[in-house]
């Protein structure tokens, strides 16, 4: 039986679950492909320390991407090193030696991926990446090929695990962010520093990719309000809950008249809601069309066997290409070329509001704050207060009538010069179009 042949690069936990379904798998994937995909080269720093599945044969291994870029029996390239310097040299280089490349890449594919795309045309090669944005969930499939016939209107997801580990957890226990972030780095959900996910920057990536395929524009991660979720308390849950809410860390981009609204931030979503049930470390996407409706996706968002079963079949894909030398070959961004349309502000959206303020406790304070927000234009919906055994850092939450960011944000900042407060108020959306 025919081959085609593969290189590895960076055997981290990604890397490895490659190999293992590559090895455990392998009689599965020849019968679907009518070839072999083999692995004949692998690189990594500590490749020595490396015990490869004994399925695959011999393999050539070294230290030196180089060498396996250049290695002649190398067809395909997978980039599993993460990162933007040394991965971006791994895919230049491979496109100069005309490899085809894979890679699981978010970060450098949000920074550069249309302009490593045309590189890639020009030198007759291919390029694939569905592992880049919630490793089990075929996402880019969908949106590129499984619903490409659909006008996208909205697309909602959670797509960062670690963020959604946190959150449930908080909800479920009633315990601060800073007690599960620590259980999470135990148990290997966030990194050391966790800066990435919980500030939001993971999940910014992850939808400057998801956008560009359901929208066809040229988006930079820049062009995306990002909020992170330390400011988020268990506090806030309990009045989610009375609000029949929960909340979440949304990727959210929909159309609006005047163009595209995109946002990485903690909202407020119905407990009624397929995104509310979504737990621990899972992502989901649900994605509106204006044909086809709603459809929902859901699976781990991460893990080195899910993530390595989307770099599988980036690779039989690619190796299905190679073997039928197909000259028309489709886009990993969905649309032959991007527009330049750049988002529409944030500011522009409208939604209610859930607004969680801390205070001394004092006589006239929800008259002063009302004040503020009728001077705005905001209607006040509802304004919610727990027993609390304390006056001096006493919570209470109000809710606002449909209104827009840009009210919310001058509101917010006019609060938080009043003296009552002890930090400034927390604004969450309340997203009611899921």
């Amino acid at each position: 039986m025919d081959e085609v042949k593969v290189g590895i690069v960076g055997l981290g936990n990604v890397g490895m679950g490659t190999l293992t379904i590559l090895a455990e798998n392998q009689e599965q994937i020849a019968l679907k492909l009518g070839f072999r995909l083999r692995v004949t080269a692998v690189c990594s720093r500590s490749v020595e320390s490396k015990k490869l599945p004994a399925a695959l044969g011999p393999v050539f291994q070294t230290t030196d991407w180089r060498e396996l870029v250049k290695h002649p029996d190398v067809q395909i390239v997978a980039e599993l090193v993460g990162g933007t310097v040394v991965a971006a040299e791994i895919l230049d280089a491979a496109i100069e030696h005309r490899k085809s490349v894979v890679t699981a890449n978010k970060e450098l594919m949000a920074a550069s991926g249309p302009e490593i795309w045309d590189r890639a045309i020009r030198a007759g090669i291919n390029l694939a990446m569905e592992a880049s944005v919630c490793g089990g969930i075929p996402i880019h499939a969908v949106l590129r090929e499984g619903i490409s016939g659909d006008r996208v209107m909205a697309l909602y997801g959670i797509l960062n695990g670690t963020c959604n580990y946190i959150l449930t957890e908080m909800e479920k226990r009633n315990v601060p962010l800073e007690v599960v972030l620590k259980e999470a780095q135990r148990l290997g959900y966030a990194e050391a520093d966790p800066s990435a996910d919980v500030d939001g920057y993971d999940a910014r990536s992850k939808l400057v990719l998801l956008a560009a395929l359901a929208f066809g524009e040229k988006i930079t991660p820049s062009d995306i309000f990002m909020e992170g979720i330390r400011r988020i308390t268990e506090v806030d849950f309990r009045y989610a809950r009375q609000l029949k809410h929960s909340i979440r860390l949304i990727c959210g981009a929909r159309r609006i008249p005047e163009g595209i609204i995109l946002s990485v931030r903690p909202a407020l979503i119905p407990a009624s809601t397929i995104l509310a049930g979504v737990q621990g470390a899972y992502n989901a996407v649900w994605v509106k069309g204006e044909y086809g409706e709603d459809t929902f996706y859901y699976g781990w968002g991460a893990g080195a066997l899910p993530t390595g079963v989307a770099v599988v079949s980036d690779l039989m894909r690619v190796a299905r290409e190679i073997r039928s030398g197909s000259p028309e070959r489709v886009s990993p961004f969905a649309h032959e070329r991007l527009g330049g349309n750049k988002p529409v502000p944030v500011t522009l959206q409208k939604r209610c509001y859930f607004l969680r303020f801390r205070v001394d406790d004092r006589p006239g304070i929800i008259a002063k704050l009302a004040g503020i927000l009728a001077s705005k234009k905001i209607g006040l919906e509802a304004v919610l207060q727990e027993p609390c055994d304390t006056k001096h850092d006493l919570p209470f939450v109000i809710t606002t009538e449909e209104t827009s960011e840009q009210s919310i944000r001058e509101a917010v900042e006019e609060m938080s010069g009043l003296d009552f407060l002890n930090e400034a108020p927390l604004a969450l959306p309340m997203e009611t179009a899921l």
